[in-house]
């Protein structure tokens, strides 16, 4: 295969950077305590300085992996597989989530929407981040909206982002787990005083599980 030839199936979505893959248990937001296994896409320009997967950003240091054997190998743990990343959006997602849809699985996606909507997808999570807005059409279409908090600001950008959702998205406040000491009382304040909001933990990384 030549170098323009792998470049083209990258491109098209049939070969994907892959970072990593694993069972575990869905620790944030709306599935949290339930089994699923994920599928981690290298690639990520937005750049968060508290990204807890840095190594995920550049994707050329992780294999290009053909889609079908990513399918394979995640339908043999659950029926519910999430694409997370990294930014998955960077790339065509339409491929895998064909597949996946096709073996009768439950798709999942965890994304900052930076990037167009592609694939088929049964939940999606949307993690809006300043540094590079969501695109448009994942407003009217996220299931729920997962907002970081790091500072006090941040409850403003939450309200802003949550005024372009649908109706039916269920909105969760989550702390920057370096600052949840600080931020979790400011957190559970604002919830209370504002409860169409809901809170969310990193509950993995309490349970101390991928």
């Amino acid at each position: 295969m030549t170098r323009r030839e792998r470049q083209q199936l990258i491109d098209q979505g049939h070969l994907l950077p892959l970072m990593e893959e694993f069972y575990t248990i869905q620790g944030e937001g709306y599935h949290k305590g339930t089994a699923a296994y994920f599928v981690r896409i290298g690639g990520c320009d937005v750049g968060c300085h508290w990204c807890d997967v840095k190594e995920s950003w550049l994707p050329e240091l992780h294999p290009a992996t053909e889609t079908t054997k990513i399918v394979e190998n995640a339908i043999k743990y659950s029926d519910i597989i999430v694409v997370t990343g990294g930014e998955p959006l960077t790339w065509d997602m339409g491929p895998l989530t064909e597949q996946l849809k096709s073996k009768g699985v439950q798709t999942h996606i965890e994304t900052s929407g930076a990037y167009p909507l592609t694939g088929q997808w049964d939940w999606i999570c949307l993690s809006p981040k300043k540094i590079k807005r969501p695109q448009g059409e994942i407003y009217d279409k996220a299931h729920e909206l997962k907002c970081i908090v790091y500072n006090k600001d941040d409850f403003n950008f939450a309200e802003e982002e949550a005024a372009k959702v649908n109706d039916n998205c269920i909105l969760y406040l989550q702390p920057e787990w370096s600052k949840r000491e600080k931020m979790m009382p400011q957190i559970v304040d604002y919830v209370m005083a504002n409860p169409h909001w809901k809170v969310s933990l990193q509950t993995h990384k309490y349970l101390n599980i991928p």
